[in-house]
This record gives structure tokens, sequence and C-alpha cells, in this order.
């Protein structure tokens, strides 16, 4: 699969400025019978996260044929509302599965808004749905620009396609711009981090946060639900030529020492659960 470099990014703006010149378009894929009965009661929407390339984009991926399933699926509620069905179907696209599914993604994370409501999971989301969602999402998760008249969508970050190289992101170049990076999990997870690094999965990035949940300026980077926080002395880190970079929503991410995506122990600074344990460095 090849992809092109991004050009330099457009001005970018929240589904709130956004120009809603465009009317939505509902998707033109079929469906089974059993799934058009879901739909006659309910739109049908996706559940998780993922990105579509876009043909239009100055920056595209070859999409491949496209085709069901793909990573990272699954999960919405049944009880979810409307928006909440919506932000996990486009986070499940255009995060991780646009090439999966054959909508052109740019190595930007672009993809266009045309090509992403035409997909089967979004049927029955209009592009004003799409501005409302963008507008409203409390972590900031999309961006939404306007080329030559074209709408364009991306995920801000989160991604696992490989073809998305290039967001736009702020590189960190002296640790005083981050005193703060941490990224929390379980304390079942802790006790593989604790002897093999922090380690990006199947992302892209390792991602952190400026602070806790409900800390100022923290809007992403961390699930609320997570007990354990490890805190990186960024300091140290940045010394040994690991990288960070912040999004537009405030997540810090990083690839890891060379690029590997691991970030080890060594560079903990401190790790305590969320009743104030000390987990690391042990007494």
């Amino acid at each position: 699969m090849s992809s092109t470099p991004a050009h330099p990014p457009p001005t970018s703006t929240s589904a709130a400025s956004a120009q809603t010149g465009q009317s939505g378009k509902k998707g033109s894929n079929t469906t089974t019978n059993s799934n058009k009965k879901k739909q006659d009661r309910q739109p049908s929407h996706p559940r998780d996260l993922d990105q579509t390339p876009s043909n239009q984009s100055p920056s595209t991926a070859t999409a491949a044929p496209r085709k069901r399933g793909g990573h990272h699926g699954g999960g919405g509620g049944r009880g979810d509302s409307p928006q909440v069905r919506l932000s996990k179907a486009l986070s499940w696209l255009l995060r991780h599965n646009a090439v999966a599914q054959g909508v052109a993604i740019g190595t930007d994370g672009f993809c266009k808004i045309d090509e992403v409501l035409a997909h089967s999971r979004l049927k029955g989301f209009t592009l004003d749905d799409v501005h409302i969602v963008v507008r409203d999402s409390d972590k900031k998760r999309f961006e939404m620009v306007e080329r030559d008249g074209v709408t364009f969508i991306r995920a801000v970050q989160g991604h696992s396609i490989k073809e998305v190289k290039e967001e736009g992101h702020e590189m960190i170049t002296d640790a005083a711009q981050l005193p703060i990076a941490v990224h929390g999990t379980t304390m079942t997870a802790w006790k593989i981090i604790a002897t093999e690094g922090l380690n990006r999965m199947g992302r892209n990035h390792i991602h952190m946060a400026i602070g806790l949940p409900g800390d100022e300026g923290v809007i992403s980077g961390m699930r609320a639900r997570s007990n354990v926080h490890i805190y990186i002395d960024t300091a140290k880190a940045m010394k040994d030529g690991i990288k960070f970079q912040r999004s537009t929503n405030n997540v810090i991410l990083s690839d890891g020492k060379n690029g590997d995506g691991v970030i080890p122990p060594k560079y903990f600074s401190i790790v305590k659960s969320s009743s104030g344990q000390i987990l690391f460095p042990l007494p």
C-alpha cells in the first residue's frame, strides 16, 4: 500500500465553526434483511473507532477493497445515545479501519466526509449530526476542515492505521514544556508494564495526559477508570532521545525509545494507585 506525503495542513475547525453548506448523505451500502429490520427501529451506527482515506485529499493512502470487520471492532452499547453511537462509529473508522474498509485516508488522517457518511456503519446519520458530535465531543476527538469546497474529517489522535504519519502535532523540544506526562492503566496491566515498560500496543503512539482526569487543562489522554498512574521523567527520557508530541486536544504522544513503541521502566519517575499507594519506586 502506498501513500504520498500530506501537504501542509489546512486551517482546521471544529464542527461549531466548520462550514455546513453540504447536506448529509445517507450510506448507499446494502444491508441484510435482519439489519434492515433493526434500522427500521433505529438508525444503524458503529460501535468503535477508526479512520477513512479521502480520494480528494492531497495526501491519500491507496484503499484496499472494502470488506467487513477489521481490528478494533465492536463495543457500542445498545443503550448508547445516537451521539455516542456516532462518535464510536467515527472513531472505529477514522482511527483503525479506514483502509480495511476501502475508505481513502490521507497520511494526515483526513477523509472525505461524503465517503465516511456513505459507510454502512454511519447509515442514517447526516453531516449535521457529525458537526454536532465534533463540536460537543468532551475529549475533542475529531477535526473537520474545508479544502476547495470539500469537507474532510479526521480523528485527532489514537490511530493504529500505519499510513497515518503526519498528524500535525506539536513537537515538544524542551522538558520544561512538559512538566507532567502521566499514563493511566490498570493494576493488572501494571504488573506487566513494571518489567516490560509502556507499550503502544496496536496504536501508533503511547498515550499520556498532562494530569489526572478533572485537572485543569486535561481534555483527554487517560480513561477515567484508570486506577494506576505512571508518571514519566520527561527530562531523562528526552535526554536519551525519546520524543514527545502534543495533539490539538492536549494528549501527549510518544513512539518510544528509538521509535520502537516502548518507554522502558527506567524512565518512570513515580507510579501511584488511585488510592495513593506508591507502586514505584519501591521503598
